[in-house]
């Protein structure tokens, strides 16, 4: 009788099954692991924290290092991780690509979509455009912010504006509801200096101080109407600098007292009143003035400027 050296078939399949259950039991168990540690990786690292201030604005100042910027985050309880916040922010851009803003989180976010918002620069702010006509001075600026921005201190505006006037340049600017008097302050005057920054070799070359330059503009931006009677008025009131006489200009009362330029801008001179300043139309006149309209009579003698006074003021 031959004895069979293969395994009992009945044997075999009994082995084959314990074998697939194991199997079956491992894949379970690490299934279950991976959803156990997915689970505990999110809600300790990735979700939001419990305290999370909704509605809140968060301010991520200029120059501030990726470090810096998760460390104020994980402060005000924004995030879990500050490693998984760095860790995305390099992943959605670099870290010299933080986008420096102001950011408003309405809603409970998860670390990887903040990141993701601060490193496009994904603010969700909305912007409030606010027009400066030219020739205002610091506190014509100080009240038209006031009305727009709920954060905007008129007295801190004042205060810091000091020795500013005539260097605040008159534009529209966009700033977000969260702007405050130091940011607007901040944009007008780089604003101006980067205006202002094509003249000054044309001034120099002109053998005239930039503050001169600045001061005339602010006073032919209140005296002028357009382009022509800038140009006019320039010429005339340099002359008369040229000469020693007083400027005898309304806007600026103290120039009927004293000889020369006031010491200072009396406001905020736009480009076109720039350019006049440094570059006066040459003409025969010597006095001017302006009916109760706003129309401006030229003379070129005082009878002739006698002679509108009683024509146009009386």
């Amino acid at each position: 009788m031959e004895t069979s050296l293969l395994p009992n078939s009945s044997e075999h399949n009994v082995k084959h099954r314990v074998f697939n259950i194991e199997k079956k039991r491992k894949v379970v168990f690490y299934a279950v692991c991976a959803v156990v540690f997915f689970v505990f990786f999110h809600l300790f690292f990735l979700s939001a924290p419990v305290n999370f201030p909704i509605g809140t604005i968060v301010k991520i100042e200029q120059g501030s290092s990726l470090r810096s910027v998760s460390w104020k985050l994980k402060d005000e309880d924004i995030i879990r991780s500050r490693l998984a916040f760095e860790a995305f922010v390099i992943i959605f851009g670099e870290e010299k690509h933080i986008i420096f803003s102001d950011y408003y989180f309405k809603n409970k976010l998860p670390v990887y979509e903040i990141a993701r918002r601060i490193a496009k620069g994904e603010h969700h702010l909305a912007l409030i455009a606010v027009t400066i006509p030219e020739g205002f001075n610091t506190a014509k600026i100080a009240n038209t912010f006031a009305s727009k921005l709920s954060n905007f201190n008129k007295d801190k505006f004042l205060l810091e504006a000091k020795g500013l006037e005539g260097y605040l340049f008159p534009d529209t600017y966009f700033f977000f509801t969260t702007a405050d008097e130091a940011d607007v302050l901040e944009f007008m005057n780089k604003n101006f200096n980067k205006k202002i920054k094509p003249f000054q070799t044309l001034i120099i070359k002109a053998n005239k101080k930039e503050k001169d330059i600045i001061i005339m503009a602010s006073l032919i931006e209140g005296e002028a109407k357009g382009e022509l009677d800038r140009g006019f008025i320039s010429g005339i009131l340099w002359k008369r600098l040229a000469l020693n006489m007083p400027l005898q200009v309304d806007v600026a009362p103290e120039t009927y007292k004293i000889k020369g330029l006031p010491k200072s801008p009396i406001g905020n001179p736009g480009l076109e009143a720039l350019k006049a300043a440094l570059y006066p139309q040459n003409s025969s006149y010597f006095y001017y003035l302006h009916d109760k309209n706003g129309n401006i009579y030229y003379a070129r003698t005082f009878e002739e400027h006698r002679q509108n006074v009683l024509k146009y003021l009386k």
